[in-house]
């Protein structure tokens, strides 16, 4: 047989092959993550039995603040809408190696900049005008506040994780410097917030549901990211510098301008959360944008892999979660955090079952056929 020959036997039987191990992978990459949930949730139900709780009790009353009503439902895609995009704020830069935390600090600036940019111009201008300002402007300080973190990890080599965290809580106190001083409203004495947006600024519910925008908005995000970092040269780019710093710097590949811009597009979709949380959730500014969406969006992200598609599901289930707390707490006594440690055991898990993949037995035994 000649060389012209052999060469289309082995396009023949190499295709089939590879996409037999990308299925194989396909269903590794579903099985790993489920089952670590499930062990999860076999751990918190020994925990609540040593505190004479029922499992059984704890979990039906999850399933129904969650999911087991439209009420519920609607609950817990309110919550989903900022999740999807705090993971994204994790996801993005975990194409290139980077651990940026920071996700919260991000929504809790860009929600501010989002009611600051509104303040001075409510009644002047057209709402047609003064909603584009607040989306761009709460977008464009997430974009600044995490493409900051990506700056020290290329020009100072400062570690992302730390300082996205640090961000945070520099955020943190912007805000409350300002919604305590300068711009507080005489209007709410109880509680330091700015002056309340006007009616025409507030995004509207999808129609046939009490949820806002956000959720939608939040999808088309997942899977414009998702499209970015498989289909273009700047996603290409993104998984060689994640695979290989060195190698990537070899090829002549922009390391640094491509962590800075991943980091900035990060911060972007978690500063877009921050302008959902004010202008259809909160209608102001204050300390209830510090909800724990950017921490729990660090879950959903590593749950989903940092697969931008797998986040919309995977936010759908940790926003039940959140929405059923506080049934869980009035029907069996438990604190809301009860929810957070159950959370926190799913995170646990899933960072152990990292070294799994590639292990599972009958699937590398298949691989290997």
């Amino acid at each position: 047989m000649t060389a012209e020959s052999a060469t289309p036997v082995r396009g023949r039987t190499s295709d089939p092959e590879a996409a037999r191990i990308r299925l194989l992978t396909a269903i590794e990459a579903v099985i790993v993550p489920v089952g670590a949930v499930a062990l999860a949730a076999a751990l918190f139900s020994v925990f609540l039995l040593t505190l004479g709780k029922s499992p059984a009790t704890f979990f039906e009353l999850l399933w129904r603040g969650g999911f087991g009503t439209a009420f519920s439902w609607q609950n817990t895609l309110i919550r989903t809408a900022p999740l999807i995009f705090t993971a994204l704020c994790v996801a993005i830069p975990a194409r290139l190696g980077l651990m940026v935390i920071g996700g919260e600090g991000a929504l809790v600036i860009g929600g501010f900049a989002a009611a600051v940019v509104a303040l001075p111009v409510m009644g002047v201008l057209p709402a047609w005008i003064v909603t584009p300002l607040m989306f761009v402007a709460a977008a464009l300080a997430g974009a600044v506040w995490i493409g900051f973190v990506g700056w020290l990890r290329h020009v100072r080599a400062v570690n992302e994780t730390i300082a996205s965290l640090l961000m945070f809580y520099i955020a943190v106190a912007i805000l409350n410097f300002f919604v305590e001083g300068p711009l507080r409203s005489p209007a709410d004495p109880n509680k330091p917030s700015t002056t309340p947006l006007d009616p025409g600024l507030m995004v509207g519910s999808i129609p046939g549901m009490d949820v806002h925008w956000g959720l939608v908005v939040g999808v088309v995000v997942a899977i414009l990211a998702h499209l970015l970092m498989s289909r273009t040269t700047f996603g290409f780019a993104a998984r060689v510098t994640g695979g290989n710093v060195r190698a990537a710097r070899a090829q002549g590949l922009p390391v640094g301008r491509l962590m800075v811009a991943a980091c900035a597009l990060a911060g972007a979709t978690a500063g877009v959360a921050g302008y959902f949380e004010v202008a259809a959730v909160l209608g102001k500014a204050n300390a209830s944008l510090i909800a724990g969406y950017g921490f729990t969006g660090i879950l959903v992200s590593f749950l989903a892999r940092h697969n931008p598609l797998a986040i919309p599901p995977v936010a759908v289930l940790f926003g039940g979660l959140a929405a059923a707390g506080g049934l869980i707490q009035r029907r069996m006594g438990l604190p809301d955090a009860s929810v957070q440690v159950l959370q926190g055991l799913i995170f646990l898990i899933i960072l152990v079952s990292e070294t799994i993949y590639g292990r599972v037995p009958f699937l590398t035994a298949e691989k290997r056929r």
